[in-house]
């Protein structure tokens, strides 16, 4: 296989920004940037998104079997930086960000414009990313969308010429 042209076919899958948040029993919270999600299932909804098997995000997610997925707007390039990294939870906040606890104790980022609350329903692990099959159970959108709701999605083109993923 040719390393560029792979490299750059890989590339032209579009990407929208999320992140991924968690929370253990011993009320530890984690957050991660994530871009790899689709939805796979109208009946019962499902989506399916990657995650980074080294991150706190991935092992409190898989423990506790529920996740959030908070989907970033276009004025959120910020946090899509901020959870690129790992932070601790102060509060009823991490990194700045606050967030609100469902009742199967799922953080959810209130400063996002929608999230989708999951239930893990399996993991498929292969390489460095697994892939987590969550069943949507609750979600929220904020405030009425203009246009297309995909076009109120954070994508990764918008974070600049040099900043990719995959290859």
């Amino acid at each position: 296989m040719e390393s560029d042209a792979k490299k750059t076919a890989l590339r032209m899958i579009p990407y929208g920004l999320y992140v991924l948040t968690a929370q253990g029993e011993d009320g530890g919270v984690a957050a991660a940037t994530i871009n790899w999600v689709t939805q796979a299932s109208f009946a019962p909804p499902l989506v399916a998104a990657g995650v980074k098997v080294d991150s706190g995000a991935y092992a409190l997610a898989k423990a506790s079997r529920f996740f959030g997925l908070n989907v970033l707007g276009k004025e959120h390039t910020g946090m899509a930086y901020t959870f690129f990294k790992t932070h601790e939870r102060d509060g009823m906040s991490i990194a700045g960000q606050s967030f609100a606890v469902s009742d199967n104790g799922t953080p959810l980022l209130e400063a996002v414009p929608a999230w989708l609350e999951c239930k893990l329903v399996e993991v498929v692990e292969h390489g460095d990313h697994a892939i987590f099959v969550g069943e949507v159970i609750d979600a929220q959108v904020k405030a009425d969308i203009d246009g297309r709701p995909d076009d109120a999605t954070l994508w990764l083109k918008d974070l600049g010429e040099k900043v990719f993923y995959g290859g």
